[in-house]
């Protein structure tokens, strides 16, 4: 072999170890990031062979070096070193990254060891799997226990029945380890284990380790049961979920700290559905109530936001005598968070009660939380009310929410005005035209000329909706003369907004509206003295060049009306409108051609 070849050879892995040897961080990441090419100018073996054992020494690095280098092996990197029947190698590089002490790094390690577990056949799984998640839960130092623990589930159901009986005892271990650190992770990943165990090792081995880790002196480790708890009552009956489990449901529910009380609070529809109708009717119910009232905000804020879901699985009569009541002291609630997460999920309780009980419990709680001092709370009401509607009608919601509507369309927070036209084509669409145009339509047409952009743009998408609801002839007497009117206002941004609303609007309309009402309001525009007046023009003449340009009648407007515009437009002094206006011209010609 000559010495060019060799000299060939030898170059991507002597790059890769200057670069990955270099002072400077980022010129180390780069090289991480590219060790998939570098793999690939090498050739399967020679990755294999010479590759895989320079990473596996390269863990003496910053963190974010190694956190790319365990995530680039997770990356399908098996087919860079020969296929799924040598995948086993890259195992070496991702154990020593699951022993390092920086909690992301060990995390993205795990997860790459999974993603490769998945390619690995039953034999490579014993033969080299097996060993790694021993020597992992074994360690001496706590990081590479906690790192185990992710490991256990995934290849569960790969191995021998004696293999499983291994993992069990050592994941049983694990939940028992002295360092808080360990015991958390076990918590973690037990849920993902318990589904892969049969019955009779959930009720053997996983209800011991789940009691021992729910009893845990630490919150931190408690909190992460909650969902074991579902999983193991996922594949028991309800009958012995309620001897196996109650004890421990009540524990999770009344717990002394909080935080496991906001978890349990959050899972709680998940738990409801998977312990049966009779713990739901005899326990749940009156925890559910305890949650509501919690002394703390973050439970009853989570507590909150699971109402809909647990009242579905109640009695109409249960939900009036025990969640109504509840929900009624919540939209007093000191905390704006609880009341916000009551915002969004009270409407759907409505579907629920049926019409005479929305009207009687539920109707004044919305009241209450339009006027609320909060603007979040105000706004997850009028996202939801749709669900309202569909239930009492529309008639009775415009008579009580309409005038709290049109307050908030003045609300001094942007953002509820943005909600409030964002729901006004809905609320159009159900209050038909006429009585539209008398409660509404002004007020459309005022959001125009708002003094915050969002609130204009959302404005001119609006007159673009209802156009559609209400058809193009009550555009051409409701919205053009007062969109044209706004094109003669002294103040510019009236004048771009009546560009900016002619451009969302125009292909809503026909060829006659644009050509009689529209055009040319917009050509006198493109003299205006403001240049981001005129370049606005020469977008919006390319927008209604593109949407009358489909027929022979239209392109001839674009010829005799557009184009000569856009050529004058063309050679302006200002650079953003020589843009636009050129770019508009090309695609008006291009419809001629």
């Amino acid at each position: 072999m000559d010495q060019g070849a060799s000299l060939d050879d030898i170059a991507p892995i002597a790059i890769l170890m200057d670069e990955l040897r270099s002072e400077d961080v980022q010129l180390r990441l780069n090289a991480i990031h590219r060790i998939s090419t570098i793999a690939l100018a090498l050739g399967p073996e020679r990755a294999r062979d010479e590759l895989i054992p320079f990473l596996q020494d390269s863990v003496d690095d910053e963190d974010e070096v190694l956190l790319a280098l365990a995530e680039e092996l997770g990356r399908n990197f098996e087919e860079y070193v020969g296929g799924p029947e040598y995948a086993h190698v890259l195992l070496g590089p991702l154990e020593n990254l699951s022993a390092v002490e920086e909690t992301l790094v060990r995390d993205k390690a795990a997860e790459s060891i999974t993603k490769v577990s998945a390619v690995l056949s039953q034999a490579q799984v014993e033969q080299y799997y097996i060993p790694l998640v021993q020597r992992l839960s074994h360690g001496e130092w706590f990081t590479s226990r906690t790192s185990s623990c992710a490991l256990y589930a995934p290849v569960y159901d790969k191995v021998s029945p004696a293999i499983q009986d291994d993992l069990r005892r050592a994941f049983a271990a694990l939940a028992a380890d002295d360092t808080p650190m360990v015991r958390r992770a076990a918590a973690k990943w037990l849920a993902p284990l318990v589904k892969k165990l049969t019955k009779v090792h959930v009720l053997s081995d996983g209800l011991a380790m789940y009691r021992k880790l729910q009893a845990d002196d630490q919150d931190s480790v408690r909190l992460l049961t909650v969902e074991d708890l579902i999983a193991i009552a996922e594949q028991l009956t309800p009958p012995e979920v309620k001897t196996q489990l109650l004890k421990q449901i009540r524990q999770t529910m009344t717990d002394k700290s909080w935080r496991v009380r906001y978890m349990a609070a959050s899972h709680f529809n998940e738990l409801a559905e998977v312990v049966g109708q009779e713990l739901v009717r005899e326990e749940l119910i009156g925890h559910f109530v305890q949650l509501l009232k919690d002394n703390e905000a973050e439970v009853r804020t989570a507590a909150a936001g699971q109402i809909p879901g647990f009242a579905k699985l109640l009695e109409k009569e249960v939900v009036l005598a025990r969640i109504v009541p509840c929900v009624r002291d919540l939209c007093q609630d000191v905390s704006q968070h609880v009341r916000a997460a009551l915002a969004s999920q009270i409407s759907g309780l409505a579907p629920l009660l049926g019409k005479d009980a929305t009207i009687e419990h539920l109707l004044p709680l919305f009241l209450h939380l339009l006027k609320d001092e909060f603007p979040e709370v105000r706004l997850n009401i009028i996202s939801k009310l749709e669900q309202v509607n569909a239930v009492i009608g529309i008639e009775l919601l415009s008579e009580s929410l309409l005038p709290a509507i049109v307050e908030l369309a003045e609300d001094k927070s942007w953002r509820v005005r943005q909600a409030i036209i964002e729901y006004i084509p809905l609320l159009a669409n159900q209050l038909g035209k006429a009585f539209f145009d008398e409660s509404l339509g002004n007020l459309c047409m005022s959001w125009l000329g708002d003094n915050v952009y969002s609130i204009r743009e959302a404005a001119a998408i609006n007159l673009k909706k209802l156009t559609e609801v209400f058809g193009v002839e009550w555009a051409k007497e409701q919205i053009v003369p007062k969109v044209v009117g706004m094109g003669q206002h002294p103040n510019y941004l009236y004048r771009m907004t009546t560009v900016q609303a002619i451009m969302t609007i125009a292909p809503s309309l026909t060829l006659d509206i644009i050509r009689g009402d529209i055009l040319e309001m917009l050509l006198q525009l493109a003299g205006d003295p403001i240049p981001n007046i005129r370049f606005n023009v020469a977008k919006a003449l390319e927008t209604v060049a593109m949407s009358v340009g489909e027929t022979a009648e239209g392109r001839q407007l674009v010829q005799q009306k557009i184009v000569p515009v856009l050529e004058a437009l063309k050679n302006d002094q200002d650079a953003d409108v020589r843009f636009f206006s050129a770019r508009a011209l090309q695609k008006a010609l291009a419809l001629e051609a």
